[in-house]
Order: C-alpha cells, then sequence, then structure tokens
C-alpha cells in the first residue's frame, strides 16, 4: 500500500485483506439491520457500497483517490464458476432442457431490447446511437468486462472519445442496481405467491441460514480444492484450443464447462474405486467455497469502483439507466416469472435474471444464493442461469454489438 500523486493504491494482498473485511462488515449489516435481511441483499453489496462510498466522499475531501489490484478478483471468479460446474451435470441439463431454451430465448429478446432502450434514450438527448448502445448490453449485460474490451473500438473508429468513461460508469450504476433489484423481486414473489422449494438438500453455493454448523472437515476442504484446480487445468487447455481455433471465451465459461465434463463423465466411473475423486457431489465443502469466492469477487468489485468518475458522466447516463432499470425490472415481474413456470424455481431464476440484466453474472449469482440460502435450494436456477448468463449470451453479445455497429457507421 503506497501513496503517489495523490492516489492510494492497494496491492493484491492488502486488496485480498480488505475484501474479506468488507465481507465481515456487510455480514454485520446484514444482522443488525432487518429490512437487508428481508430483501435479500447480498452481503458483499452491502459491504462494497459502503466503501465504494466512503472512498468517494475521501476523493472529494482530501482529494485522494484510492485504487485496487484487481488480479485476485479474477482468480476468485474463475474459483466461483468452476465450483458450479462440478456441481452439474450433463443430466440436469437433460432435465432443464426446456426452460433453459425458453429462458435462453427471452434473454435474447431482452438484450435487443436492451439496445433499443439505450439507444432511444440517448437519441432523445441529442447523442450519438452508439453512445445508446454503450448504456445497452455492451456495459449493462456485457459488464466491465465488455466495456472495457470494446471502448478502444468505440473512441477509435468510430470517434466516441470518451466511451471507456461512459462504459465504465453505465456498468456501474447497473452492477449497483442489479444488485438491490434481484432479491427484492423474488422475495416478494415467493412470499406473494406462497411458494416453496420442490427439493431439499445441499445448497449449491454457501450454507442455509439455519444451518449454524455445517460439517466440513479439512480432507473435505482440500478434496474440493483439488477438484476446482483439476477442472480449471482442463479449462486452461480448453480455452487456449478454442482461442487457437478462432473462438475467444472468458476463461470462466470454459473453466464452468471443463466442471460439467468432469462431474458428468470422469467422477460417476471413476470415483466407485477411487471413493476421493467424487467431486460430482453437492458437497458442503464445494458450496462454501463457491460462497467465499462469489462473495470476495463481488466485494472487490464494488468497493474498487471510483464513483467520483461516474458523478462527472450522471445527465444523460442517469436518464439511460433509470429507463433500463424501469425495463429490466417490469421484464422480470411480468415476462420472465410467468414464462418460467411461476414456481419457487421461477422466483429464483427472476432474481438472477434481475442480477444479469443489469450487471454481471456474478451479481445474478449473488441475487440467487442470497435468496436460496434465506428459503431454500433451487439446483435448476443454479445450472439454467449461469449456462445461458455466462456462455450463450456472450456470444450473441459479440454478434449484436457488431450488428449494430455495422448498421450505424
Amino acid at each position: 500500500m503506497e501513496l503517489v500523486e495523490n492516489t492510494l493504491a492497494f496491492q493484491s494482498f492488502f486488496t485480498v485483506t480488505l475484501a474479506i473485511l468488507v465481507l465481515f462488515i456487510g455480514k454485520g449489516l446484514n444482522m443488525r439491520f432487518a429490512v437487508l435481511r428481508d430483501f435479500n441483499i447480498p452481503e458483499p453489496v452491502v459491504g462494497g457500497l459502503l466503501f465504494s462510498i466512503l472512498f468517494a466522499i475521501i476523493h472529494f475531501t482530501i482529494g485522494i483517490s484510492v485504487e485496487f489490484d484487481l488480479k485476485a478478483r479474477d482468480i476468485m471468479l474463475v474459483y466461483f464458476f468452476t465450483t458450479i460446474g462440478l456441481s452439474s451435470n450433463i443430466m440436469d441439463l437433460v432435465k432443464g432442457g426446456k426452460p433453459l431454451m425458453i429462458l435462453l430465448a427471452a434473454t435474447i429478446l431482452y438484450m435487443i431490447i436492451q439496445n433499443v432502450v439505450g439507444i432511444s434514450v440517448a437519441s432523445l438527448f441529442g447523442l450519438e446511437p452508439l453512445v445508446g448502445m454503450l448504456g445497452g448490453t455492451v456495459s449493462l449485460i456485457g459488464g466491465h468486462g465488455t466495456a472495457i474490451a470494446w471502448a478502444p473500438t468505440f473512441a477509435e473508429q468510430y470517434g466516441i472519445h470518451n466511451a471507456m468513461e461512459i462504459g465504465i460508469a453505465c456498468a456501474t450504476f447497473g452492477l449497483i442496481l442489479a444488485s438491490l433489484m434481484g432479491g427484492p423481486i423474488a422475495s416478494y414473489l415467493i412470499k406473494k405467491h406462497d411458494l416453496k422449494p420442490a427439493e431439499s438438500g445441499t445448497q449449491d453455493v454457501g450454507v442455509s441460514y439455519d444451518d449454524r454448523n455445517p460439517k466440513i472437515d479439512y480432507f473435505a476442504f482440500l478434496h474440493a480444492i483439488l477438484g476446482i484446480h483439476f477442472s480449471i487445468m482442463i479449462g486452461l487447455l480448453l480455452n487456449e484450443s478454442l482461442e487457437e481455433a478462432g473462438l475467444k471465451l472468458p476463461l470462466f465459461v470454459t473453466c464452468l464447462f471443463a466442471g460439467i465434463l468432469i462431474s458428468s463423465f470422469i467422477t460417476p466411473k471413476v470415483s466407485k474405486k477411487f471413493t476421493w475423486l467424487d467431486w460430482n457431489a453437492r458437497s458442503m465443502a464445494m458450496a462454501l467455497i463457491a460462497d467465499i469466492s462469489l462473495g470476495i469477487f463481488l466485494a472487490m468489485s464494488l468497493m474498487s469502483m471510483q464513483l467520483w468518475v461516474i458523478a462527472e458522466l450522471a445527465g444523460p447516463i442517469l436518464a439511460i439507466i433509470t429507463a433500463q432499470f424501469v425495463v429490466a425490472a417490469s421484464i422480470t415481474l411480468f415476462v420472465i416469472f410467468k414464462i418460467m413456470g411461476r414456481t419457487y424455481d421461477a422466483a429464483v431464476i427472476c432474481s438472477g435474471f434481475g442480477g444479469i440484466s443489469l450487471g454481471s453474472t456474478a451479481t445474478a449469482m449473488a441475487n440467487m444464493t442470497a435468496v436460496t440460502n434465506r428459503y431454500g435450494p433451487s439446483h435448476l436456477a443454479f445450472v439454467i442461469v449461469p449456462l445461458v448468463c455466462a456462455f450463450f449470451i456472450d456470444l450473441f453479445n459479440v454478434m449484436l454489438i457488431q450488428t449494430l455497429l455495422s448498421y450505424f457507421s
């Protein structure tokens, strides 16, 4: 940690340590204020937002900016999605085939609507349509990563010189709203329709709020770590092979699929002879690692937001994000819940859709984790939402962005 030219820089070790502190503070606030629990606001969101506001106050009052080394954040994201893959299998996909296709179709249609909304609002302010695209799937469905990746193209080839700032601002606002929207929507639907989980058992991520003493020993923990690392190695090889073939995907996507392949085709056969290779089980150790990695990732993402950058770009961006929020919440409540079957699983999926519609896949998973830890598991939601969000959406978003750029160029 060092102060250079009015910038306080946190190295990776200090960043992770602070993220853990943020999680504890978020947990403490959730325990202190019932309204946060009632609306299923994830603990890292509570702590992360509090610290980002604190850092913004420091910036505006004494002129010192805070920056973080976020390399560990990307590792946590890979860990998290690998655990989701290992907790799933091909049979889960077969069972969830129809809901998966329905959610995928609805999400693709929503992505088109999201770009139309962004472009329309930008046009009302006399801005270029491409600015509206930056307030559409580039930054919202796509998140910070997609916004950062596409900003140079918008700036260099299309003359939107502040594309990076606009994209990051929209992605940040979207992340905040997505984190705050999904849980309350699911809670409202569950209470209104008196919905109950169709199944019981271990959580996919984390442990139930009612289970205060989960039975996890160090062998179970190391067993889960070994499965995760083995899957990540396969995911790395798969990612490199796809990149050589011309298809570039985020590493966490290929690690997710590596986990699914291993749990579906390797462990069912091998674990009969070698019980220590049974990584397919939805063990408490695997769920706990998923909870920790997701919590640290989200805490680091939120606490590192530079809100003073957003403050300089408020005006039209606020109008675009407000319109996007109204559309996303309406579609989640009145469309997604209905087409997904009006069940408990549908309500949990709505919390995930609320996360991805304005935020990121990790936000969607955090929303669903908060809901299921309170009301009960939903294995279907944890299978189909990450597949739709982390794989199909990325591919379609690339094609959609390229198509719109060609149309408006």
